[in-house]
C-alpha cells in the first residue's frame, strides 16, 4: 500500500509525460506534463487536437456529482458509486469530496487501482474467491487500520474457500450475503433458506465477519416498478430476519446495498421503510453511470425520468471525429470507430457538425454501423456535410465508453481544456 496521501497520489497523475499513448492530444504537447499542458488550456477545436478525441465537459461533470451528493443526501443514503464505470482515480476522489462514503468495484484489479490513490472505503459488488487476491486484500487490511473492504459471499464453497486463503490473516474480511434478484438471474443466493445456510458459514470461521446483506436489482427479470420494489424488500426482510437471529452480533453496524443506475428511486423508496434493527443501519447506493451519464441507454432509463422534480443528469461524454470521406450525397464517413466509441448498447448519436468554429445540429446524420476506425454515416441528399467538417457524437453506455481512452480532455462549454482524467482498465 501506498503511504502516500489521496491528493500526493493523485499529483502524480499530473507529472506523467504526453506522448503518443495518450490518443487525440497535440502532436506537439509530447514531452509535456499533464500539468503543464493543463496549464496551457488549450482550445480543443484551435489548439492542435487531433480527431477523434474524446471530450468531458466540465460543467456537466459538476452538475451530476452535485445532483447525486444531494440526492443521496434528501434519502438518507450512504454512496459508493461504481469505480468500474470510470476506472478514473481522478473521478473517484472528486465523488468522495462529494460526499461518497467509499467506492464500489468489481475485480481485485480495480482494488489495487483505488487502493493506489489512497481509497479508504471500497465495496467490492462480487465474490471472491481467488486466494492470491484474498491474501493481498488481508495484507492490505492488516497494514492499513483505516481501510475497509466489503464483499460479497453466496455459497458456502466459496466461504470455505476464503477461509482456506485467509488463515492467519489478521483482521476478518467484512463480508454481505448477497441475495440473488430471481431465478436465472447473475450471482447470489436463490433463496432465503440458502443465505442462513451461507451466514451460518460465515459465522463458522475466524476469518470473516458478516456485516449485512446485499443484492442488484437491476437483474431482476422483467423488471418493472413493481417486481424491483418486491425484490427489494425481500432483501430488506433478510437483514431484519438475519438481524433477529443475532448474525451481526460481531459488527457496529448492519450493511444493507444495492442500486444500479437504472432504478435507483426503487432502492430510495424501499430503504427509507427499513424498520429500526439492534445496531445503526448503513444504507449503501451504488449506482456508478451517473458521474457522465449518456445520450443513449442511461438517458432512456435513469430514475430521473420518473422522479424529474429530483433533478436530472446531464450527458457529459462528446466523441469529435472527422469527416474524411464523402463518396455519394447518402453516405460519409468518420474517423472514429470501434476503437473510440461505445456500441455494445447503441451507435453513437450524431449531434452537431462544426466548421470554421461555427457549430450547427447534424440534422439529416445518421450513424449506421462502425468498423474498427469509421463511423459510416447515412445523410439525406441535402444534408450541408463536407471533408473536413468535425462531427460531435454523443455515446451510449459510459461504461464501454471510458475504457477506449487513457487520457481524457475535461472541456468547459466554449472549448477550453482545463483537465485531463487518466483511466485504469
Amino acid at each position: 500500500m501506498t503511504a502516500e496521501s489521496p491528493s500526493e497520489a493523485l499529483a502524480r497523475l499530473a507529472e506523467d509525460r504526453v506522448d503518443h499513448r495518450f490518443k487525440g492530444l497535440p502532436p506537439d504537447a509530447d514531452g509535456l506534463t499533464v500539468a503543464e499542458l493543463a496549464a496551457q488550456r488549450r482550445n480543443l477545436f484551435t489548439d492542435g487536437f487531433t480527431t477523434p478525441v474524446l471530450a468531458l465537459s466540465a460543467e456537466r461533470l459538476e452538475h451530476n456529482l452535485r445532483l447525486m451528493e444531494t440526492y443521496s443526501e434528501r434519502h438518507g443514503l450512504a454512496f459508493a458509486p461504481h469505480g468500474k464505470t470510470s476506472m478514473a482515480p481522478q473521478l473517484f476522489q472528486r465523488q468522495i469530496e462529494h460526499g461518497a462514503w467509499g467506492i464500489t468495484l468489481a475485480v481485485p484489479h480495480q482494488v489495487r487501482v483505488a487502493r493506489s490513490f489512497g481509497t479508504r472505503r471500497v465495496f467490492l459488488a462480487n465474490e471472491l474467491v481467488d486466494p492470491a487476491a484474498l491474501r493481498w486484500i488481508s495484507a492490505e487490511l492488516d497494514s492499513d487500520p483505516g481501510f475497509r473492504l466489503i464483499c460479497y459471499v453466496d455459497s458456502v464453497r466459496g466461504v470455505e474457500l476464503m477461509d482456506a486463503a485467509l488463515r492467519g490473516a489478521g483482521r476478518p474480511l467484512d463480508v454481505v450475503v448477497e441475495l440473488a434478484a430471481g431465478d436465472g438471474a447473475r450471482t447470489g443466493v436463490r433463496t432465503e433458506a440458502e443465505c442462513a445456510a451461507v451466514a451460518d458459514a460465515v459465522a463458522a470461521v475466524p476469518t470473516l465477519r458478516l456485516v449485512g446483506v446485499a443484492g442488484y436489482e437491476g437483474e431482476v427479470p422483467d423488471a418493472d416498478p413493481e417486481r424491483v420494489h418486491a425484490w427489494l424488500r425481500r432483501l430488506v426482510s433478510l437483514a431484519v430476519a438475519f438481524d433477529k437471529d443475532g448474525r451481526f452480533d460481531g459488527t457496529d453496524e448492519v450493511v444493507v446495498s444495492a442500486g444500479g443506475s437504472a432504478w435507483f428511486d426503487a432502492v430510495a423508496d424501499v430503504f427509507a421503510e427499513i424498520p429500526e434493527l439492534s445496531l445503526p443501519v448503513l444504507k449503501l447506493l451504488r449506482s456508478g453511470a451517473y458521474v457522465s451519464h449518456d445520450d443513449g441507454h442511461y438517458r432512456k432509463i435513469t430514475p430521473f425520468n420518473r422522479v424529474p422534480e429530483e433533478g436530472t443528469l446531464e450527458p457529459a461524454f462528446r466523441l469529435w471525429t472527422q469527416i474524411v470521406s464523402r463518396p455519394s450525397p447518402e453516405q460519409a464517413f468518420a474517423n472514429a470507430g470501434k476503437r473510440d466509441a461505445a456500441y455494445d448498447l447503441h451507435l453513437p448519436f450524431a449531434q452537431v457538425v462544426r466548421r470554421e468554429g461555427a457549430e450547427r445540429p447534424a440534422d439529416g446524420i445518421e450513424v449506421t454501423g462502425l468498423s474498427d476506425q469509421h463511423a459510416w454515416l447515412r445523410t439525406g441528399p441535402e444534408t450541408d456535410l463536407e471533408v473536413g467538417d468535425w462531427l460531435g457524437l454523443g455515446l451510449s453506455h459510459p461504461c464501454t465508453s471510458f475504457d477506449k481512452w487513457q487520457l481524457i480532455p475535461v472541456v468547459e462549454a466554449d472549448g477550453t481544456v482545463v483537465d485531463y482524467i487518466r483511466t485504469y482498465f
